[in-house]
């Protein structure tokens, strides 16, 4: 390649370079007075940015955080022309975020991950949400005072935007106190880094349940092979109308796996059972744990019966 040809490449990359966001035909340059520029506008209470020197992100003395070297222009890179343009919609920062944003998802996220990476892990690469075109600005706020995703009720509202029925669940008569704000979202599921299933802070829905739940784990003696393979057999984790959270109601739960055949399960009368055995219509069909107490697991010389 000769010189004229380099000049000639080097001249369309630099143009290129100039019109990578919708609306803006030059480069952009660095603010030579920084946030003071930013601020002459947005320090009113209508953007919601002011927030952020309460936050690590608009520390000074920090640094790694943005304010400590180019301030607003660390995330939203190179804006003076926006400074400048009289029509400030139609000449935008080199980069916004959110739904509004001309800037693509990934440009979005690729500003946050350049800090955060370490963070999130190298798991959000092909993660679900990522996959979907989940931006971090869809549920953080870094202008807050305080990230909502670190407040329980505003964390499951911003999850529950997207997911709503499990917003459903949680109003149902048996579930975890998600909606009261004793449990979070992130409480099981690491949304950064979902390599498991459904994005489960744990290895699998069994470790994740023994967190919590630890006097179900065992060993047992004798175990319930459902158990051991998945709560989520027979627990709806997100709520249910059955007591326990349980999946279907008991003895229809049991009999699943366990015929009813010839068993005290079935739905016995009076007249079925043995001589002054009257009004005992149903006696032994309200539930099979009124005599299978340890469904999870039993040490009891009976146990392969989960008795006691």
């Amino acid at each position: 390649m000769n010189t004229r040809q380099k000049t000639l490449a080097l001249a369309v990359l630099v143009l290129a370079c100039m019109c990578i966001v919708p609306g803006i035909v030059m480069a952009q340059e660095y603010s030579s007075k920084g946030a003071d520029s930013c601020l002459g506008c947005h320090r009113s209470a209508k953007w919601g940015v002011m927030g952020i020197f309460n936050t690590k992100h608009g520390s000074r003395v920090d640094p790694d955080a943005p304010f400590s070297n180019l301030q607003c222009e660390a995330c939203h890179g190179p804006s003076n022309e926006h400074r400048k343009a009289k029509d400030k919609a139609e000449v935008k920062p080199t980069i916004t975020y959110g739904k509004e944003s001309d800037a693509p998802v990934s440009e979005q996220n690729g500003a946050c991950l350049s800090c955060h990476e370490s963070h999130t892990g190298a798991g959000w690469f092909g993660s679900r949400h990522e996959s979907v075109d989940v931006g971090c600005a869809s549920c953080h706020n870094v202008h807050a005072d305080r990230d909502p995703m670190f407040d329980p009720l505003e964390q499951q509202e911003t999850c529950f935007s997207c997911h709503p029925r499990t917003r459903s669940d949680t109003y149902k008569a048996s579930g975890h106190p998600l909606r009261f704000g004793s449990m979070t979202c992130s409480g099981c599921h690491n949304v950064h880094d979902g390599n498991n299933d459904y994005l489960l802070n744990a290895d699998n829905v069994n470790d994740t349940c023994y967190t919590c739940h630890a006097e179900k784990r065992g060993p047992y003696l004798f175990e319930h092979a459902p158990v051991t393979e998945s709560c989520s057999l027979c627990h709806k984790p997100h709520g249910s109308n059955h007591p326990a959270s349980l999946t279907k109601r008991p003895p229809l739960l049991c009999q699943q796996c366990h015929s009813a055949s010839g068993h005290p399960g079935e739905g016995y009368t009076s007249d079925d059972l043995d001589a002054g055995s009257s009004n005992a219509r149903f006696l032994l069909y309200r539930g099979c744990q009124n005599c299978h107490t340890q469904v999870h697991g039993s040490n009891h010389p009976s146990g392969s019966t989960q008795l006691r």
